[in-house]
């Protein structure tokens, strides 16, 4: 109770006040519980390390978020789009839920600016801000609630940074477009498609497999061959396989910018 009582104060005049004031300018409310989305800004570079050995960082909230935000984002599809099939909306959801389009929605609300890290490199290039994203709505939902969570990615975070006119009408030959940037880049490319096993004649399923280099980097299922390859082909740039060699992640790092 006097927690309650005390929160006010807290989000005025306590040390945390900078940082109240930093969420309320990105999302437009004032949270419960602060601890939650501080945690959500620590990547694993900066992880810190708790008294008994563990390392804390926001890959579980991040963990969390992504589960979130994919759920919302189908529950918009789904009422957005009464007419269309589950391949049409799974293509979107990717679109809108990309590494690319969460980094970018990242960057245009500010929160690029709040995110510790200690990584090298080209930090949007790496996702760290998009990862960020999705920690914070992870953390919303646990503070907030679903229902909160849904409203707020909805209508004010997808309604004033997605324009859902444009995805649509983006480039859908996905195949052609990973073909020619493996011609240029000097990779090889080959795609595996086969008869699904639980497939029947009148019903006939196909799943594919994407290898560049030799290594498989996309998956995709559809009723005809074109269909799952275009579906790995475009797989290829959402793929959250581990990566254990420097050739893999050199793959990796540059099929990140096919889906831009």
């Amino acid at each position: 109770m006097f927690d309650f009582l005390l929160r006010p104060l807290r989000r005025r005049f306590g040390r945390d006040k900078a940082f109240y004031a930093a969420i309320d300018n990105m999302f437009g409310f004032v949270p419960h519980n602060i601890e939650l989305y501080k945690l959500a800004l620590i990547h694993k570079s900066a992880s810190v390390e708790l008294e008994d050995g563990s390392l804390v960082n926001n890959e579980r909230l991040e963990f969390l978020g992504d589960a979130v935000i994919e759920s919302i984002t189908s529950d918009y599809l789904f009422i957005e789009f009464p007419d269309r099939d589950e391949g049409f909306m799974t293509q979107v959801r990717s679109k809108i839920v990309s590494r690319q389009s969460l980094n970018r929605i990242a960057s245009e609300i500010g929160l690029d600016r709040y995110v510790i890290s200690h990584a090298t490199g080209n930090m949007s290039q790496k996702h760290i801000f998009g990862d960020a994203f999705e920690a914070m709505m992870g953390a919303i939902y646990l503070d907030q609630g679903y229902n909160f969570a849904n409203r707020l990615l909805i209508n004010d975070i997808f309604g004033k940074h997605l324009n859902i006119d444009d995805i649509l009408q983006s480039e859908t030959d996905f195949k052609s477009r990973l073909i020619e940037w493996c011609q240029k880049s000097h990779y090889s490319i080959e795609f595996r498609t086969e008869h699904d096993k639980g497939h029947s004649s009148s019903h006939p399923t196909f799943i594919s497999t994407v290898y560049i280099d030799g290594i498989a980097v996309g998956y995709g299922s559809g009723e005809s061959k074109k269909e799952a390859e275009q579906r790995a082909s475009f797989s290829v740039s959402q793929t959250s396989i581990s990566i254990n060699d420097e050739k893999s992640a050199k793959i990796l790092d540059h099929l990140d910018k096919i889906a831009n």
